[in-house]
């Protein structure tokens, strides 16, 4: 799985989340953008999108 991991986690999170390819905002060159610009970015290449932010479109509570 592709993981997009938003800039507001810890850069340490990404190499406890084993057995996926886990990339990050700044990483992607996607920093300091909003994030509903990133969902749509991120939509077409990266499975799912990890953040802590709130009141996100289709967003989902674990």
């Amino acid at each position: 799985m592709k993981i997009l991991q938003d800039e507001c986690l810890p850069k340490k999170l990404k190499i406890e989340i084993i057995n996926h390819q886990v990339i990050t905002v700044p990483e992607q060159g996607w920093a300091g953008i909003k994030n509903g610009e990133l969902l749509k970015l991120a939509s077409s290449s990266f499975d799912a999108f990890i953040t802590i932010d709130q009141n996100l479109t289709s967003q989902q509570n674990l």
